[in-house]
């Protein structure tokens, strides 16, 4: 006998909400005005912020992951040393000090006033 096709018709739509990347709780007319990859580090940066939770503290000045936007441009994510916050090298900036290597925000950096060293 031949066999038939499976109706798929009474099968449940899998459920949006197991996404883990689905930031349900974020109102995207937030992120409506902003770039989309700008608006993607974002939901990135509030993913590690969830993951990382209290341990943020301990990995303060640390990369997080390193990304290839392009041939010629590296993205970076990593935890400001002064201000505990998960920025994005291109969205924030990012110095690091020359002795200890830690990875400081633009803004941070600039009121510590720690320039890159650039070579």
């Amino acid at each position: 006998m031949p066999r038939t096709k499976k109706k798929t018709a009474g099968r449940p739509k899998k459920n949006r909400s197991d996404n883990y990347f689905d930031d349900a709780g974020h109102d995207e007319a937030e992120d409506e005005d902003l770039p989309s990859d700008e608006a993607g580090r974002r939901k990135i940066k509030k993913n590690y912020e969830e993951l990382l939770g209290i341990r943020i503290d301990k990995l303060r000045g640390r990369i997080l992951n390193r990304e290839k936007i392009n041939k010629s441009i590296d993205g970076v994510y990593f935890i400001c040393f002064e201000c505990k916050k998960i920025c994005h090298n291109l969205d924030e900036g990012w110095v690091e000090e020359a002795g200890t290597q830690n990875g400081f925000c633009g803004t941070c950096a600039k009121a510590k006033g720690i320039h890159s060293s650039a070579a």
